[in-house]
């Protein structure tokens, strides 16, 4: 097995991050593995390290490639059955950190189903470092060595498009709008993906002093007073449209819907922090540092 310094030296210089170092389950000789992945950013890599034919099945955010969503469903992430699981008799299950309810994960491994969990922090190193435990623990190291090689090329490709975009300003002020549920509308402050990707992008979390997902509300949305509203495609067909997310509470007094400047990715593209990070940073950081549409 190639060892991890080996793996992660070049030009990122990257930092160490808490993976839990759980050994890598012993398949019988001969045995076909079969794989249940929990996260879709675990299915994409997955498919990238060019292991799908040992997945029997996904969770409901195993979005992309489109081949994911025709696999056996297990369900969403956090509202997991033992018993949808073990029916697909799997070898092993990978599962993100937010993999649960936590006795169904107590279930499957009472029942001897290896589980690795995976930690899903929002930075590149740790989705680097996803990408390398998930070959480790499918026995396709060097396809996850040519990954890592391919990802950090196209990480440093993004950045300088970013300085490039951004230029000497501060970039626009940007709040995260997640409207899957127009009845449950929230935005985002630090320390959530939707954050991470807006400082990646060059851009300023207009809710950046605050922590987590908050619920929207006319007062926080005119005092966050951005310049550009961000979402997910999902979230935006879901309100119906441009003009259905700026009828949430506030969006339209905002300078952003005043100006109707509104920016959407597809969810797991923004949120997913997988293999396409780069280009999920790249895309953004075009539709943000763009000339503003009405």
């Amino acid at each position: 097995m190639l060892k991890r310094r080996t793996w992660l030296a070049g030009a990122l210089a990257l930092p160490a991050v808490g993976l839990h170092a759980q050994p890598a389950p012993a398949t019988p000789p001969n045995a076909q593995r079969r794989v249940v992945a929990i996260g879709g950013a675990i299915t994409e890599t997955i498919y990238a390290l060019g292991a799908q034919h040992e997945l029997v099945g996904v969770d409901t955010t195993s979005l992309f490639p489109a081949a994911a969503t025709r696999l056996p469903s297990v369900g969403y992430a956090r509202a997991l059955s033992a018993e949808g699981l073990l029916s697909l008799k799997p070898t092993l299950v990978l599962a993100g950190a937010e993999a649960g309810p936590p006795t169904v994960l107590r279930q499957l491994q009472a029942a001897g189903v290896p589980l690795v969990t995976l930690d899903d922090e929002h930075r590149i190193e740790a989705a680097l470092l996803r990408t390398q435990r998930v070959a480790e623990l499918l026995g396709r190291e060097s396809a996850g060595q040519a990954l890592l090689t391919q990802t950090q090329q196209a990480w440093q490709a993004a950045q300088a498009r970013v300085a490039t975009l951004r230029g000497a300003g501060a970039g626009p002020r940007v709040l995260f709008v997640l409207s899957h549920s127009m009845n449950q509308v929230r935005i985002a402050g630090h320390s959530t993906g939707a954050d991470a990707m807006i400082r990646y992008a060059g851009a300023r979390n207009a809710l950046g002093e605050v922590q987590g997902y908050k619920p929207l509300t006319p007062e926080a949305a005119i005092a966050a007073a951005p310049d550009i509203i961000l979402g997910t495609e999902q979230g935006l067909a879901a309100a119906g449209g441009v003009a259905g997310l700026l009828a949430a509470p506030g969006l339209a007094a905002t300078p952003a819907g005043r100006a109707r400047r509104v920016v959407s990715l597809e969810a797991l593209l923004l949120l997913g922090f997988g293999p396409r990070l780069p280009q999920a940073v790249a895309q953004l950081a075009e539709a943000l540092h763009g000339p503003a549409k009405a």
